[in-house]
């Protein structure tokens, strides 16, 4: 073995994110020829609020070893076939962000350019008739998709996960330690760095252990302990372009019948999550403290429950943005640590995938080659960044201007990478997927056109199909959808029969 080779891997910090981490890492590297630790402290609460998941979870499962019906069980899980957004454009309308596509693209033109053809002659069905995961989340229909049936919209429809973070962190801890991962309890109270590189060398715990270590992995929540407490790395500030910096939570007693959807409701300055779960259902209200006091924020929150309240609400600060480096010196951030965007999409969990994917690409030895360094850091911001974008355009595409809150989403300067994507699209419906970023074209279609985002026109080879033939086969894409639905058995039932909770 090259002596230069990473020999003991610190994880600083539990949670989901650190549990996470010494899931995959232990699966990926074995831990043979490897030593995992991961340092928590139960006196440290994590904050444990992500539980809606973006379709992306199913993969880092598999990568975890992770037995899927096991996986349900044991995080008291419902299926996931998207987000309804309730009062985003103006209060009193709705549509829903599906997993999976609509319709099936003709002529080799995307499918919203026929659906905008048919619309402008006025024939058109509303487009969420054309998306399986969309009727059958509305209907409370759920079952795995079929990619065996290849003319069928089964075949690609998608799906995620909501489940409690706390009993997902609480799996991934016995996984990681079955496979050799040790854990040790204690508070990190000394950060011991190489005088020469400033290097992190070892963390002091309160007890006066010492572990040392060749690569940490900072794990340890928006403090940041080793990537900013110790390395100053700084923090890029978004809150301009996402003014919510609050989130009160609160858990409610079990929806009678579970929705396999989350439910994001806009309200006067933020908005109110719902994410059913076999056990309970979580809810949460993201608001801007510059436009809504604490109180306010939790009086609305528990008038607006839909089943009664079983614990006491918790208060979580937050800044949006990201660390100016993510990975600094021999530290890696992953989770909070790096860096926060509010949870409208569900995408926290999918950013700690994507980090420890990107870390094992680039994964280093004790050189720490700082070309491998900036390339991971250049594309994390990257990935940021047009999250950030996908999240912005829901509060700037409003029409809302019943409060202060909205008057300023609506008015409010937009990245210049938005601004040219909302161009692009209103002239001529064109939307594209650039450098593999998290959210397809559907998805951005699924926003601009909820929010009545309306293109002057659309692709001209749209136009191929003679108006008979398109007709028919828009009729027959909706029956064929509306069939699927229909034999489709209740999300309950499933769930019942596949994986009831523990």
């Amino acid at each position: 073995m090259n002596h230069n080779n990473i020999k003991n891997v610190v994880i600083v910090g539990g949670g989901t994110a650190g549990w996470m981490v010494a899931a995959a890492l232990s699966k990926s590297l074995g831990s043979q020829h490897i030593s995992i630790r991961l340092v928590e402290s139960e006196a440290i609460g994590t904050v444990g609020v992500g539980e809606a998941t973006i379709p992306h979870i199913k993969y880092f499962n598999r990568l975890a070893g992770i037995d899927e019906n096991e996986f349900l069980r044991n995080t008291s899980a419902t299926f996931k076939l998207g987000i309804e957004f309730v009062n985003w454009r103006n209060i009193g309308d709705s549509y829903v962000h599906p997993f999976g596509p609509y319709g099936i693209d003709m002529q080799g033109v995307h499918f919203h350019h026929t659906w905008l053809r048919q619309k402008q002659k006025g024939t058109a069905k509303p487009v969420d008739e054309f998306s399986l995961p969309g009727l059958a989340a509305k209907a409370g229909k759920f079952q795995h998709p079929r990619p065996d049936l290849k003319s069928s919209p089964m075949a690609t429809m998608d799906y995620a996960y909501q489940f409690d973070a706390a009993l997902y962190g609480q799996l991934m801890r016995k996984v990681a330690q079955e496979r050799g991962v040790k854990r040790t309890e204690g508070k990190i109270v000394k950060v011991k760095q190489n005088t020469e590189n400033q290097n992190i060398e070892s963390i002091e715990l309160e007890n006066g252990a010492l572990i040392s270590g060749d690569l940490f992995i900072d794990c340890s929540g928006f403090k940041g302990l080793l990537i900013e407490q110790t390395l100053k790395t700084g923090y890029e500030d978004w809150s301009h372009y996402l003014p919510c910096d609050r989130a009160v939570t609160r858990l409610s007693e079990r929806l009678e019948e579970l929705p396999p959807y989350t439910r994001a409701t806009a309200k006067e300055a933020g908005w109110q999550w719902r994410i059913p779960l076999q056990s309970r259902t979580g809810n949460g209200y993201v608001y801007s403290s510059q436009f809504l006091s604490d109180d306010e924020a939790l009086a609305s929150l528990n008038k607006d429950l839909d089943t009664p309240a079983i614990a006491e609400a918790k208060l979580l600060r937050f800044k949006t943005g990201i660390r100016k480096k993510t990975w600094n010196k021999n530290v890696v951030a992953i989770g909070l640590a790096a860096g926060f965007l509010e949870p409208l999409e569900s995408t926290s969990i999918h950013l700690i995938q994507s980090a420890i994917a990107r870390l094992m690409t680039n994964w280093p030895d004790k050189s720490f080659n700082q070309p491998d360094i900036d390339y991971f850091n250049r594309k994390t911001q990257t990935e940021y960044e047009q999250v950030r974008d996908f999240l912005i355009l829901h509060y700037c595409a409003t029409k809302r201007n019943d409060s202060p809150f909205w008057d300023y989403c609506r008015t409010m300067d937009i990245p210049k990478s938005l601004e040219e994507r909302i161009a692009i699209y209103k002239e001529n419906a064109r939307l594209y997927r650039e450098d593999l970023e998290l959210f397809s074209s559907v998805s951005w279609f699924a926003v601009f056109n909820g929010q009545n985002i309306e293109p002057k026109r659309y692709h001209p080879l749209a136009d191929i199909l003679d108006d008979e033939k398109l007709e028919i086969r828009m009729a027959e894409l909706l029956r064929a959808t509306k069939r699927c639905v229909e034999v489709m058995p209740s999300h309950e039932q499933y769930l019942k029969d596949l994986c009831a909770s523990k």
